[in-house]
């Protein structure tokens, strides 16, 4: 970005690329969204296997192949905690850790993740690791909050490679457990205090998802299919999410005694439980 290495990465398998799936609908999220369209020049999509990279080249300009040795890439969706989504989960880990030792800051987000504004704004200055949450308690620096591994702010500093190692290492001091449940683990060990990581957590109302929607849409900067592992329901979500969107967007005049305008009307079937 201007002035900045900062970087925008998302992550995706061919499941995920299919056309009308997710890839589209994250693309269609950048377009749609306030002040958002200008960010997807900054977007590098790193492809897991042939066929998302393919689908990539097809429709994005910044794609970047990425091998995982022993990835099914025909095997088709990587259901969660699979042994194949635990080789995808753990080696992302293992790259942004690289991106950071390249020097560079970076958003990264799922693809199930919609942008519906620019979130620059509401990162905490100062904050040198930044991520959202299932669920919200508190405030940002409250470390019972329970992280989501889904959309994260990191700066490029040594405390971040440093931290950034620290969590790899968990895929082997915690076997068959992915990214997100050992950074629950480890968010509280001294080693964190020790490298003077500066950890917050991003509040729902701004950065919701489907564990803990974000509520008010005059708030609202992404909205996350989390709480929804099957991935034809995420997709009709997702759908219902944008819908919603529009609507709201098309709005002649933001009324501010009508709060039926400023929220989600679309039913969703994925479970916030």
């Amino acid at each position: 970005m201007k002035d900045t290495k900062t970087v925008i990465i998302t992550t995706l398998n061919a499941a995920w690329t299919e056309p009308n799936s997710i890839f589209d609908l994250f693309i269609e999220s950048f377009e749609i969204g306030n002040q958002t369209k200008s960010l997807l020049k900054h977007v590098v999509v790193v492809a897991l296997d042939q066929k998302a990279y393919s689908r990539c080249l097809e429709v994005h300009l910044h794609c970047y192949a990425l091998t995982i040795a022993g990835l099914d890439s025909d095997s088709g969706e990587a259901h969660f905690m699979s042994k194949d989504y635990l080789k995808m989960m753990w080696r992302r880990i293992h790259f942004l850790r690289t991106v950071l030792q390249l020097g560079y800051d970076f958003v990264f987000t799922d693809a199930d993740v919609m942008w519906l504004r620019n979130p620059f704004p509401r990162f905490y200055p100062g904050g040198d690791f930044q991520i959202s949450c299932d669920r919200y308690r508190y405030n940002s620096t409250y470390l019972n909050n329970s992280p989501n591994g889904g959309f994260i702010y990191v700066k490029a500093n040594n405390r971040t490679v440093q931290f950034y190692k620290f969590w790899y290492t968990g895929k082997d001091y915690f076997p068959g457990k992915h990214d997100q449940d050992v950074l629950d683990m480890i968010k509280l060990n001294p080693f964190i205090k020790e490298i003077g990581l500066k950890m917050r957590f991003l509040d729902t109302a701004y950065f919701g998802g489907f564990c803990q929607p974000s509520k008010d849409l005059d708030l609202v900067i992404t909205m996350h299919a989390n709480c929804c592992s099957s991935l034809e329901r995420k997709i009709h979500d997702i759908k219902m999410v944008i819908e919603d969107w529009k609507k709201y967007m098309a709005l002649p005049l933001r009324d501010e005694t009508n709060l039926s305008r400023r929220t989600w009307t679309l039913k969703r079937i994925c479970s916030y439980g």
